[in-house]
């Protein structure tokens, strides 16, 4: 596991993978198949996604305007969000207001995207390459493995689904693996630490603080 220093101190090319995988979906087709494939779901929306970012300059320098307007706009409809941040936040969330679920996950999205938005520059060359899918999987808990291929070794990058019904069905995304680590166990890690020391709100103030400070010019 990962030390929260450590996970922040990833190599520029397990960023580009993270990046990419928090902004896959950005601009996958509306009229997605609920019966697609979920291997297929991974690599036509990955691929879409690479191409834009590849054309869009303001993307790849990391600006962040662009980047939360596309975030708002468009990924989460191909992101449960909410599971992603409850899940992140352990059994404090069942606990939690709405209106404390809500500031954690708006923080919580701001956190990833700033996180993540200058490492787009780094995006050139990477293909990705989904593997076969394992067969007998829970489509409330379906495991995609792809690799990002480039200038170097191959990044392993995986992908956490599930599959929803009723209107808009199809494959939801709720969390991410990079070189073997789960996005949301490294979080829950983090989380339930401030959890612990102040509660759901020391949390959200951890989180609102720390972005503030990623918000000012460097």
């Amino acid at each position: 596991m990962l030390t929260t220093s450590s996970f922040f101190l990833l190599s520029r090319r397990s960023w580009s993978a993270m990046a990419c995988a928090l902004v896959l979906a950005c601009f996958a087709s509306a009229a997605s198949s609920a019966e697609e494939a979920p291997d297929v779901f991974v690599q036509r929306i990955t691929n879409e996604t690479l191409n834009t970012i590849k054309a869009d300059k303001a993307l790849r320098s990391g600006d962040i305007q662009k980047v939360m307007q596309l975030v708002d706009s468009q990924l989460m409809q191909h992101v449960n969000f909410r599971r992603m941040t409850a899940l992140a936040t352990g059994p404090a969330w069942r606990s939690a207001t709405p209106e404390q679920q809500k500031r954690l996950q708006d923080e919580f999205k701001t956190l990833l995207v700033r996180t993540y938005a200058g490492a787009l520059s780094q995006i050139t060359d990477q293909v990705v390459v989904v593997k076969p899918l394992r067969r007998g999987q829970d489509d409330k808990n379906l495991v995609v493995n792809t690799e990002v291929r480039g200038k170097g070794d191959p990044i392993q990058l995986d992908y956490r689904l599930e599959k929803t019904a009723g209107q808009g069905a199809g494959w939801m995304i709720f969390d991410l693996n990079v070189l073997g680590v789960w996005l949301v166990e490294n979080y829950r890690n983090q989380f339930t630490k401030e959890i612990n020391a102040g509660g759901i709100d020391a949390l959200i103030a951890s989180l609102s603080a720390r972005n503030k400070t990623n918000a000012k010019p460097a």
